[in-house]
């Protein structure tokens, strides 16, 4: 009797078991959030001063993409930068102790903020973003077209007004001309209502649907002023020359993005894309690696292509890789020998400061010797000065 007891209670819990895994195969890639510290609870250092040129270089994985200076805050911050009270409002995050602040203005003037997915998104795939913003009471108004761009490449534009999209048109007669547009978001606040919210926080959400390859998000208002339903406040206190709102719990989830595969024993696997295969002697460029003009100094946006490569790493506990480093053809071949020595070993100390084995690594410096794209263009000159790693075991 207890032997049948037991057996009843073993099959109970085996068929639990296996519900729950189950569940967890089916989950996937639709219930994981694409966004690397969605509520800004991450950070390098304590914000201390809000920067009218700055880098919002304190925040993991974020960063602005202009020369706008988006606004970073925690509850360790100094006076300007703490929560719920700082120079520019009054407003406690929605979760955590961390959020961010940009202006989407009634002006010309914009700030944005930018961050690189977790991985790129599936062609064909529909997508679900999800962010919240509040009103700052000391703006001077509200306006309602706030939004979100899905881009392939890193936005980088020195504008501190809207963003723009360069094109080039040809005529008949060989005279040129350029262009600008506005680049338009793909998911945006509706028109007709404004974000008027002081106290609460209002979500702003929408699907997209995937071209495929997509890496970057950026949030903001891409809207000229007359196209934003700007509106003003009785209860503002227009200490700000703009529309101020601090942003908090971004999220992106796939609605999908999972293909049931049936195998042997009638067992249910998940399956989300096929995983990227590697072999020794194979090189990768580390495209979004980014340093201070003339310096070996990382700047922030550069650690979420880290991060990329420390979970790799990771991943395959046996593979030993070398750093090398290039730059463009600008400057004597003394000076960028010694620039891409310096950038690469900062790169390579990066590695082991996040716990992996120097016996792991080994990095080369090659100045202006390889390059890998023509040396007399700002495009071509950007794609020569990189950081690559080769693969030597796995």
């Amino acid at each position: 009797m207890l032997n049948r007891k037991y057996k009843i209670k073993l099959s109970i819990g085996f068929i639990l078991s296996l519900l729950i895994l189950c569940h967890n195969q089916t989950m996937g890639q639709k219930d994981k959030n694409l966004i690397y510290n969605p509520s800004f609870e991450e950070y390098y250092t304590c914000p201390q001063k809000i920067e009218p040129y700055g880098y919002m270089s304190e925040a993991v994985a974020w960063w602005q993409p202009t020369g706008g200076s988006a606004d970073y805050y925690n509850k360790c911050g100094s006076r300007q930068c703490n929560v719920p009270k700082n120079k520019l409002g009054i407003q406690m995050p929605r979760t955590g102790i961390g959020m961010v602040g940009i202006y989407t203005s009634k002006t010309t003037y914009r700030e944005y903020i930018q961050t690189e997915f977790k991985e790129e998104l599936i062609e064909g795939e529909t997508y679900k973003l999800t962010f919240y913003v509040s009103l700052s009471e000391y703006s001077a108004g509200a306006i309602a077209t706030i939004g979100a761009l899905f881009t392939e490449d890193r936005i980088q534009q020195d504008t501190r007004e809207m963003l723009t999209d360069q094109e080039i048109t040809k005529y008949d007669n060989g005279i040129s001309q350029s262009i600008s547009t506005y680049l338009k978001p793909q998911i945006v606040n509706s028109y007709n209502h404004p974000i008027v919210d002081t106290e609460n926080w209002v979500k702003i959400e929408g699907e997209y649907r995937a071209h495929g390859g997509e890496r970057f998000i950026t949030i903001g208002n891409f809207y000229p002023a007359p196209q934003s339903n700007c509106v003003d406040l009785p209860y503002l206190t227009y200490l700000l020359p703009g529309a101020y709102y601090y942003i908090d719990d971004v999220s992106l989830y796939c609605l999908e993005c999972k293909e049931e595969k049936i195998i042997e024993n009638n067992i249910t696997i998940t399956k989300t894309k096929d995983e990227k295969r590697y072999e020794v002697g194979q090189v990768i460029v580390m495209e979004n690696i980014f340093f201070e003009f003339d310096k070996s100094i990382i700047l922030p946006q550069s650690f979420v292509e880290l991060n990329n490569l420390i979970s790799l790493l990771n991943k395959y506990p046996y593979m030993k890789i070398e750093l090398s480093g290039h730059t463009d053809s600008k400057g004597s071949d003394n000076y960028n020998q010694k620039l891409s020595y310096s950038r690469v070993k900062a790169v390579y100390e990066h590695l082991i400061s996040q716990g992996i084995s120097s016996k792991r690594l080994q990095y080369r410096s090659y100045g202006s010797t390889q390059p890998i794209a023509d040396n007399q263009t700002d495009e071509g000159r950007a794609k020569n000065r990189r950081v690559e790693f080769k693969i030597l075991e796995l």
